[in-house]
């Protein structure tokens, strides 16, 4: 394998488009805020996974073997995974800028379950974004998706971490202040990009791909109908007293360590709003049909029980955590796999997902509750 040794220079934190161009210098300047004193000497890169290609929905990942330097921190990992933009954007910036932010700015200060970080770095106008983490499979950690099965004590640890991050967040005044700049379920990041052109990509998804238009037919509402549910939706958690949100809880987002501790990965979607986004998102697409059916009271209890326990005193009650749930279960549809393209996980993977979320809004009979 080819090796990338550097000297040191005063190179800017950009990741190139191009992987053969990144150098020593560049990985080092990106781990300078985060990890203070952290200088790689060399590195090999072990693999390439390209967005697109099923293995990664929105970013390319790439697989580095390091080699510190001497005087570097103790017990730096001896492989990073770079999560940047190859050969151009895959997405639009908003979403770099957001899952950037969360790895700088709300990571550090809190508990829940996610990826080390090492280094972030957000270029601005032009997109530039990396993304230094480390590699969970150091950890054993595996990655399920709606195809796979997921253990039930997997599902509750999943919950669990959500509640812990709802918690330490649940009603806080700091939105008003230093997180004002978190986006609402309606404006800024991704939501605002959603709210101006989501209903244009969805029906352009679905004219593109036949069988989602197959998959959502028993539903006996065309795209317009569904967006424009879903705005309502959208309207009243805005309004709602917020929390922090992952933000796009389906399984494929969640990781599990041994013992099926789950955690999540790809926060680009993070936002401030209603707590049941994130619980029902994880309960369609983490469970089969029936499962979810058969459980879902006995997850959402267990859930706001959770909640107590990490420092919320008065959590929701179960009715009303129900109502908001089957109300929600609308954006999972429609902007979480309507809107996405196959590509970014599989043909097989997104018809599950959609198969799932249509269940779920007939069986929550969501469009009669939204009205």
């Amino acid at each position: 394998a080819k090796q990338y040794r550097g000297r040191m220079t005063d190179a800017a934190a950009l990741f190139p488009a191009d992987v053969s161009e990144l150098t020593p210098e560049i990985l080092t300047a990106s781990l300078a805020a985060r990890t203070p004193g952290a200088r790689i000497e060399a590195f090999q890169i072990a693999e390439v996974k390209y967005a697109g290609e099923g293995g990664a929905s929105t970013a390319d990942r790439v697989v580095l073997e390091v080699e510190w330097a001497q005087g570097s921190p103790p017990n730096l990992p001896s492989r990073l995974v770079l999560k940047t933009m190859l050969v151009g954007p895959h997405a639009l910036p908003e979403m770099y800028e957001t899952e950037t932010r969360f790895y700088a700015d709300i990571q550090p200060e809190t508990e829940v379950e996610s990826p080390r970080a090492f280094g972030c770095h957000f270029g601005g106008g032009n997109g530039n974004f990396g993304l230094l983490m480390e590699d969970l499979g150091e950890r054993g950690a595996s990655f399920p998706s709606a195809v796979s099965e997921v253990p039930a004590e997997a599902i509750r640890s999943l919950l669990g971490e959500l509640a812990l991050l709802h918690a330490t967040y649940w009603e806080s005044p700091r939105f008003d202040a230093e997180l004002a700049w978190v986006p609402t379920p309606v404006a800024g990041g991704m939501q605002s990009i959603f709210t101006q052109f989501g209903y244009d990509f969805a029906q352009s998804q679905v004219d593109l791909h036949p069988f989602k238009q197959e998959l959502i037919a028993p539903l006996g509402m065309d795209v317009r109908g569904l967006w424009d549910r879903l705005a309502r939706v959208r309207e009243e958690h805005a309004r709602r007293p917020p929390t922090l949100l992952h933000g796009d809880t389906h399984i494929g987002n969640s990781f599990l360590l041994p013992g099926n501790r789950g955690g999540w990965l790809d926060w680009q979607l993070m936002t401030r709003g209603c707590f049941a986004a994130d619980v029902i998102y994880l309960l369609v697409t983490g469970l089969p049909t029936e499962a979810r059916r058969r459980d879902q009271e006995e997850l959402l209890r267990f859930y706001l029980d959770a909640l107590g326990r990490a420092g919320v005193a008065h959590p929701p009650g179960y009715q009303e955590t129900f109502e908001l749930c089957r109300r929600a279960a609308l954006w999972g549809l429609v902007i979480g796999w309507l809107l996405c393209p196959p590509a970014n996980y599989g043909e097989a993977i997104t018809v599950e997902n959609i198969r799932r979320t249509v269940a779920a809004v007939e069986d929550l009979e969501t469009l009669a509750a939204i009205g």
